[in-house]
């Protein structure tokens, strides 16, 4: 994009390799994360709304290997249009989950808007030598993914009115769920590379991990843990905004196997809000982490794949 590039050495992470936040070395012993995201509604329910919004900026940090600190609000809000209740919960369940991150809560900064839009600026701390990036994966590697996929297209039937409440109500505290115990079982491992699926999907975020660390990956679609009723809505036509997106920004650097069905491809750019945390780490030990990972109340961590030397993208078998 021809934007200028900051050549300050305490800068650890920028913006070149698309990772999920910048960190500045502060001293040899803290590094500050800093990230901001925010998005429109997902749902009607604006508690709802204000914890997933919440949990999708906080991850941000927990995928650099951090820890929140403090958050700021980020609100644009139709003033006159929606009742301010509607605000007022939306902000009280943000600070449901900055609480339970372990943060708090600092202030904000509001837009009066015709559209709603919620999200948080958060800063979080890490050890300078323990950063974790999208460019680490190695060959020898394997794959863990710590949340299901699908929440896009879910969220996009349950707003055509073709989703049942029963799917819905499965599906919020799932993408709610903060990605802090997952982080924390995993800081227990040799981890090389960390990401967190969100907007691209998880063929965009994946590939991202597979060029930025120079790997090749195969991904077996079967291991791949889905939301309930996610595919299905793809099998009854249901669609996203994002899915071509996502899939024109991948390319032919993502290829599929021979079993993989047409509709069953798009559960690999189907675009995640709050989504799950993919870890790259020896393959020696990814069982392992799995069982850590379940016990500490992950239930939806899987082994997805592997790792190997080639030209850099991915495979889905």
């Amino acid at each position: 994009m021809g934007l200028p590039v900051s050549s300050s050495p305490d800068l650890l992470v920028g913006y070149e390799t698309a990772d999920d936040a910048a960190v500045y070395r502060l001293s040899s012993e803290i590094a500050v994360i800093s990230t901001v995201d925010y998005i429109t509604p997902v749902v009607d329910d604006p508690l709802w709304f204000g914890r997933v919004a919440a949990a999708n900026s906080l991850s941000d940090v927990w995928a650099m290997g951090g820890q929140p600190v403090m958050a700021l609000n980020v609100v644009n809000f139709p003033v006159g249009t929606l009742d301010v209740g509607v605000l007022r919960a939306i902000l009280q369940g943000a600070a449901e989950k900055v609480a339970e991150a372990g943060a708090v809560l600092g202030g904000g900064h509001s837009v009066e808007d015709p559209e709603p839009k919620f999200g948080l600026a958060v800063t979080g701390v890490v050890h300078p030598d323990r950063v974790l990036t999208n460019s680490g994966a190695r060959p020898g590697d394997a794959l863990v993914l710590t949340k299901p996929l699908g929440s896009g297209v879910l969220f996009n039937a349950n707003r055509a009115g073709k989703l049942s409440s029963e799917f819905l109500d499965l599906m919020l505290p799932v993408a709610a769920a903060l990605n802090k115990a997952a982080l924390e079982a995993a800081l227990a491992y040799e981890i090389h590379g960390l990401t967190d699926i969100t907007g691209f999907g998880f063929g965009g975020h994946a590939l991202e991990m597979a060029v930025h660390s120079a790997v090749r990956m195969t991904v077996s679609f079967e291991a791949l843990p889905f939301y309930d009723g996610a595919v299905e809505m793809y099998d009854r036509g249901v669609d996203t905004g994002s899915n071509r997106g996502n899939r024109r920004h991948c390319g032919e650097r993502v290829e599929f196997g021979r079993r993989v069905r047409k509709q069953e491809e798009e559960m690999i750019f189907d675009p995640q809000t709050s989504g799950g945390l993919l870890i790259s780490l020896p393959e020696s030990r990814a069982e392992s982490l799995v069982r850590d990972l379940h016990g500490a109340g992950v239930p939806w961590a899987a082994l997805i794949g592997t790792v190997e030397e080639g030209t850099p993208g991915m495979i889905v078998v």
